[in-house]
Formats: structure tokens, sequence, C-alpha cells
């Protein structure tokens, strides 16, 4: 009997523990950054966690970057941030890059540096 309420218990701490996972990260679906108020193409579409898990990238700093003065901070992350409160849709007086040419240096950089996943428009901003 106690060899069962022990099982129970793990398999209930799992199930709390994944459920949590669940609720304070949501997977994101769709990279859709309000910025872009006037769009030539569809958003792309974007499954967050299965990407990392497939590109095995699991340093959220890579993409999730952040600069001050000019400087990459090294353990300096934007994660709860959208793109375009640093980047601008229209560049403007700012020495930053414009917010689709971070989308595009960040997205296709990564993807022709490792040889692998999507290159062109197209296969980013699919036309439903």
């Amino acid at each position: 009997m106690a060899k069962h309420a022990c099982l129970l218990a793990c398999v209930l701490l799992l199930g709390v523990v994944a459920m949590a996972q669940a609720f304070t990260q949501p997977d994101m679906k769709m990279i859709q950054d309000e910025a872009f108020e006037d769009r030539q193409r569809p958003p792309v579409v974007f499954e967050h966690d299965v990407h990392n898990a497939k590109a095995e990238l699991y340093d959220c700093s890579v993409c999730h970057h952040l600069y001050e003065d000019g400087e990459l901070v090294a353990d300096g992350m934007s994660v709860d941030q959208e793109c375009s409160e640093c980047h601008s849709v229209s560049g403007g007086s700012s020495s930053r890059i414009e917010l689709m040419d971070a989308y595009h240096r960040q997205c296709i950089g990564c993807h022709s540096k490792q040889k692998e996943g999507p290159l062109t428009c197209g296969e980013c901003h699919v036309k439903e």
C-alpha cells in the first residue's frame, strides 16, 4: 500500500510541475510585433520551444540580447521585451538597426550560419 501511495505522490508531483511549466512559459506560436502596422507579408509562424529544442538552442541571450551604450551585455537578456522597444520600424535618428533588419539578420543570419532553416521570404512569411 505504501508503495502505491509513493508512486501516486510522484505522479501527482510530476503533474503539478508540468502544469506549472505550461502556465509560466507559454509557447510562442507566432512572431507578430505590434510595431508593424502596415505589414507587406503575413507574420512569421514560429513555435518558440519547438524551434529551440530542434536547434538545441538553450541560451536565451542568443536571440534576446541586450546592449548598453552600444556594447553587448554579456549576461544581459531582453526576454520580457518586444524587439520594437529597442529597434524602431523606421530607424529614425538612432544608430540601432531597424526592426525588420534586426529580425532578418537574427533569423536568416543564424539559419545561414547553421546551414539549416528557411532563408527566403515565403519560407517564413507563409501566405495562407
